[in-house]
Order: C-alpha cells, then structure tokens, then sequence
C-alpha cells in the first residue's frame, strides 16, 4: 500500500521542484558559467550588469570554479507543520535523486526559549539525514513593522547560508492558504496587479527560493505531519491578534467563506496566478518600453513617458527610482503616484521626496530622479 494521500501529496509536489533543480543544474554545468566579480556564479546567458564602481578588468566575465556534481538544496524550516512537512518531503524525495539535502532554521529571538526550539529543529532536522543543518541567530529590527522586519531578516539569514554553502535552491513551506492571505493583504493596501500576484513559485537570486506548496492547502502539510508521527511548534504569534496577518488568518478568511461561501482561498490562490501573468507581461513591456523612453544621455524624456499606458509607465518609473537608491520594500504605490503627476499633471511642482533619499524633479522636459 502506498504512503497516505497527504504525503504523497507533499512529495509529489517537492520531487517536481527537485527535478527542475537538477535539470536546471545540468543545463549550466553543460552549457558553463562564468563567475561575477566576486567569483560567484552566474549563467553565462544572462551577464551581471556591472556598476560603474567595479572593474572591468578583475574578474569580471572570468571562467569560476565548476560546479559541484550535486546540488545542494535546503528547506526554511521553522518547526511548524509547514515547513516540517516540506523538510520530511525532502529528506525522502533527495534520497531517490541526485541531490543532497540539508535544512536551516532562524532563530529571530523574538519569544523566551527560541534558541531552545532552533536547536530543537536542527535535532529534528539532523534525524532526517539531512546534512548540512544549521540553526542562525538573528537580530530583528522595526523598519516597516515588527511583520516585515522579522521578515527582511530572515531572508537575509537564508541569502547568506545559501551563499555560504553553495545552495543552488532553498525550499520555503509556503501553502495556498498563505498565498489567499498575500493577496487579500495586498487589496486591502491598495497595491497594484504585482501584489495581488502574491508569491512567485520561484523568487529571490536566480530564483533562489522555491515554494513547493502552493498549489497545496495548510491542512494537507498538518496531516502529512501526523500521520508520519512528525512533532510540529505552532508559533504562537501566529494566533496573537496584535499581528496583521494573524487577525486576517483567524478573523478575515474565516468571515469571507461565511459570506461568500467554500472555494474562497482557491479563488484568491487563482486570480495570485491570473495576476502573475499579466504583471510579468507588463514588466517586460515596460524594460523594452525604458530604452525608448530616454534620450542619447540617458534621461528620461517626459513626452514619450507621457505617451505610454499609465501601467507601462509607472512600471517605468518605479525601476528608474529603484536603480537611483530607494529602496523596493519602502516603495509603495503613492510615492510612484507622486512621481507619475510630474509627467501627467505638471504645474511646476517642487522635487518629490521619496524612501531612500532619493528624490524625483523635472527639468527641461527630462524626469531626473537621483539622490539627494
């Protein structure tokens, strides 16, 4: 008799993402890479744009060390079912494929005793035969909430043992359900289309991180759990109402499929997919649409922005700030709705402040955004 329907269901869906790991593996190993500055690896399709600080000379476009002959891949594993459940799947599905597996765990010392749990979880971890297993400390700042900034520091902590260890991919427990959550949190901002797409299966650095769950409800990675007798921590700030996503979770979701009836999370999961498409379409309308838009310098020319469909051009605009110094995180939907009436509703308005010091102005028929 096979495994119970759940686990099969998790392995399934982490054995794709291991296959597409390796293929992808293959495909650089066969075809060469080249190493950036820094000696870190990089398709040779896609070259690093290298700023005007580094040298051309040292090290750039240099052949790199080659790549090992099996891939490191670790889980994001925090204790929860989630993440336990996605550990496990790994552990089992590594074994049958040519890949090595090892686990991480952030401790944000948020809670007495979290150092306790992370070692804890690297135990759980090591008793999977997964190799390398490592719990990381981290210190959790306040910039954009207590939410965001617990966030920010753990994908700092994961970039950097990914980096350190040579990870070609570091799998995240993210379910359906996370993903239905990501998408009401966006409408209730008021974000754009690129919000309402919630999490990509593939993000990060050369799409670092994988989400093998996402097509996945919570309650299948909780049952997988049980029925294979895996202890799981159930974080506590995840059922505390001072927390945003918490409320929406124990609150908001619930209240929607009372009004609206079953399939809520599904539908919200589907149109995370829908909008993806349409916001990566737009994206790369609006790269092609940049090098159109500036003169043989390099400004940006009002008059031809102001020619473009309002979502190309705020797309346009938004990367401009990006590049000029602000940061993505602290870029919100206002401050681009800002810098957009310089093109569409100029009265002569004074230079717009925005994150990061950077500031937008017009002059001369050219939108000149730099840092102040």
């Amino acid at each position: 008799m096979g495994p119970h329907p759940a686990v099969a269901a998790i392995r399934l869906a982490v054995r794709r993402v291991l296959h597409d790991v390796l293929t992808e593996h293959t495909r650089n190993s066969t075809h060469g890479h080249t190493c950036d500055s820094a000696g870190h690896a990089r398709d040779a399709g896609h070259p690093r744009r290298t700023p005007p600080s580094e040298s051309t000379e040292a090290g750039a476009g240099r052949r790199c060390p080659a790549l090992p002959d099996t891939p490191l891949v670790l889980v994001a594993c925090s204790g929860g079912a989630d993440s336990m459940a996605l550990a496990s799947a790994l552990a089992f599905e590594a074994r049958k494929l040519d890949v090595r597996a090892g686990g991480i765990t952030v401790d944000h010392g948020l809670q007495d005793g979290s150092d306790t749990r992370a070692a804890e979880v690297v135990d759980r971890l090591a008793a999977m035969h997964l190799d390398p297993v490592e719990s990381v400390a981290v210190r959790v700042g306040h910039e954009g909430g207590p939410e965001a900034a617990a966030r920010d520091a753990r994908y700092a902590a994961l970039d950097e043992a990914a980096e350190r260890h040579g990870a070609a991919a570091v799998l995240l427990g993210h379910t359906r359900d996370d993903q239905a959550e990501t998408v009401l949190l966006g409408l209730a901002r008021g974000s754009g289309i690129r919000s309402l797409s919630g999490m990509a299966a593939a993000s990060g650095p050369a799409g670092r991180y994988r989400r093998p769950f996402l097509q996945l409800d919570r309650q299948t990675a909780r049952k997988a759990c049980l029925v294979q007798s895996l202890p799981v921590w159930d974080d506590p700030h995840n059922i505390d109402p001072a927390y945003t996503r918490s409320r929406l979770r124990h609150e908001g979701l619930p209240a929607l499929e009372k009004a609206l009836g079953k399939g809520v999370v599904e539908a919200l999961a589907r149109t995370a997919r829908l909008s993806r498409d349409d916001a990566d379409a737009l994206d790369t309308w609006a790269v092609e649409a940049e090098r159109a838009v500036r003169d043989e310098a390099g400004r940006l020319e009002c008059a031809k922005l102001y020619a473009l469909p309002p979502a190309v051009r705020r797309r346009v605009l938004r990367r401009a700030v990006v590049e000029a110094g602000s940061p993505a995180g602290s870029l919100f939907a206002r401050h681009i709705e800002e810098v957009d009436r310089l093109i569409t509703g100029w009265r002569g308005q004074r230079a717009i402040n925005l994150p990061g010091r950077v500031e937008a102005l017009r002059q001369g028929g050219r939108l000149v955004i730099r840092q102040s």
